[in-house]
C-alpha cells in the first residue's frame, strides 16, 4: 500500500510541474551560466511534510568539521533511504528529472544508491556552521548537477554564489541569497563557486540536497 505521505508528495510536485514556465526558467538558466534560483517555489505544505521527516531524523544528525573549510551536520542518503520516504519520492520523482533534463539540454539519472551525498540533509544548528567557496565537482565519468531546496532558515547565513567563473570573457557575477522554506535552487556542480556563510548564535537554517548526475559510471582513480 502506497504511504499517504509519499502519495501526497507525489500530488504537489505534480500539481507545482503544471504552472511552471519552462522555456522561462531555462532561459534564466542559461544566462547566468547553468545556475537558477526559484524563491519560495514548492508549496508550503509539500515543506511541511517533508519537514516532519527531518525532525524523525534530527536525533541522528552526523556533526563535522573540517577546519578552514566546513563546520555542520547532516543526514545522508543512506539513513533517508530507512525513515524518509516522502524525501525519497521528492529524489526520485520522474516528473521533476525531465523538468531538470529539459533545463539542463543532458538526460539526467539518480546517483547510485551507493553514494551518500546523492539525497542528503544539511543542518546549520551551531553558531559558527559554514561551508567554505567550492564546487560540486563530478567523480562520475558524466556532469553532476544539484538541487537545493530550502526547508528551514531562521539565520543571518546565506548561500553566496559566484557566476561564470569557468567562462572566459564573462565578468564573474556574485550573489547572495537567502534559502526560505519552498525555495528551489538548481545548477551544474562544475560550473558554479559557491559557499555559505557562518551562522550566528541561536539560528538554524536546514537544507535538502539532491544530485544527478549525466552518466553514473566512475572510474577506479576517481572513486579512490
Amino acid at each position: 500500500m502506497l504511504n499517504p505521505a509519499v502519495s501526497g508528495i507525489d500530488q504537489l510536485l505534480t500539481e507545482t510541474l503544471q504552472v511552471i514556465k519552462v522555456e522561462e526558467i531555462r532561459r534564466h538558466y542559461w544566462e547566468q551560466g547553468e545556475f537558477l534560483a526559484l524563491e519560495h517555489l514548492m508549496p508550503t505544505q509539500l515543506v511541511q511534510e517533508l519537514m516532519r521527516e527531518v525532525e524523525r531524523v534530527r536525533p541522528q544528525i552526523n556533526r563535522n568539521f573540517i577546519p578552514g573549510h566546513k563546520k555542520g551536520g547532516s543526514i545522508s542518503f543512506y539513513l533517508l533511504q530507512q525513515s524518509a520516504p516522502a524525501i525519497l519520492a521528492f529524489y526520485h520523482h520522474q516528473g521533476w528529472i525531465n523538468l531538470l533534463s529539459q533545463i539542463a539540454g543532458v538526460p539526467l539519472l539518480l546517483c547510485p544508491e551507493e553514494d551518500p551525498h546523492s539525497c542528503a540533509l544539511y543542518f546549520y544548528t551551531e553558531a559558527g556552521d559554514h561551508i567554505g567557496y567550492h564546487y560540486d565537482t563530478s567523480y562520475y565519468k558524466g556532469d553532476r548537477f544539484t538541487v537545493l531546496l530550502g526547508l528551514q532558515d531562521q539565520s543571518s547565513s546565506r548561500l553566496v554564489c559566484r557566476l561564470h567563473t569557468k567562462e572566459p570573457g564573462r565578468e564573474v557575477r556574485e550573489l547572495s541569497l537567502t534559502t526560505d522554506p519552498g525555495t528551489y535552487i538548481f545548477f551544474n556542480g562544475d560550473k558554479l563557486h559557491h559557499a555559505v556563510t557562518p551562522l550566528g548564535a541561536g539560528e538554524e537554517r536546514i537544507v535538502l540536497t539532491l544530485q544527478y548526475v549525466t552518466n553514473p559510471s566512475m572510474g577506479l582513480a576517481q572513486r579512490w
